[in-house]
């Protein structure tokens, strides 16, 4: 029968669920990098806005010189540079306030590992498993939630903190956003900036 194609097994033989369960991790992975690559330019573009020099970006990005000076050629071909970026924590727009959380999630694994209840999902998201979908950030929200909650008297009280304000923020969002840069920048931005907060606090 036709619906027993997928699942009917020969000894020896590789069954179409095995298979489909391979193709889908390895277009995971394939999709991840083509999505890093596109960030990576972007962060570059936003460098380039600050008026940052083609050898210090080489530098930072590890790439080749021709390579870097490729794109700042691209870019400079743009009719006006994007404004400068507000670096300030205190924002409110969603992603620059899930970046916020993720890396308020990444801090919490690391400082509890395995027993995080948040670990399984923090993994995910760096291996590009999970996306900044409204119902996977509802996900982590609760996973950091129930963290704090389990082990308030070993966090450092920051935490809590920080949560607070995000939590706040993505409950009543703006209607509106000034933002310039993509979501996948602001995110990364504002996760790179609050990990460095949360350890500059803790």
């Amino acid at each position: 029968m036709a619906g027993e194609e997928g699942t009917h097994r020969i000894p020896g033989e590789l069954t179409e669920e095995q298979a489909g369960r391979m193709l889908a991790d390895m277009n995971e992975v394939i999709r991840a990098g083509e999505e890093m690559r596109k960030l990576r330019a972007e962060m570059i573009k936003l460098f380039i806005g600050l008026g940052w020099t083609q050898d210090r970006i080489a530098r930072l990005a590890a790439m080749s010189q021709p390579a870097v000076s490729k794109q700042m050629a691209k870019y400079r071909l743009d009719d006006e540079p994007p404004p400068p970026m507000a670096l300030s924590l205190d924002q409110h727009d969603i992603p620059w306030l899930e970046g916020r959380l993720w890396a308020l999630a990444e801090e919490i694994s690391e400082t509890l590992g395995d027993t995080a209840r948040c670990t399984r999902c923090v993994n995910a998201i760096a291996r590009g498993k999970k996306r900044f979908t409204p119902e996977n950030v509802d996900e982590l929200r609760r996973l950091v939630e129930e963290d704090l909650r389990l082990h308030r008297a070993t966090m450092p009280g920051s935490y809590q903190e920080a949560y607070d304000r995000i939590s706040r923020g993505l409950d009543v969002p703006p209607k509106a956003t000034t933002a310039t840069a993509s979501a996948s920048v602001r995110r990364t931005l504002a996760h790179r900036i609050q990990r460095d907060r949360l350890r500059d606090d803790a």
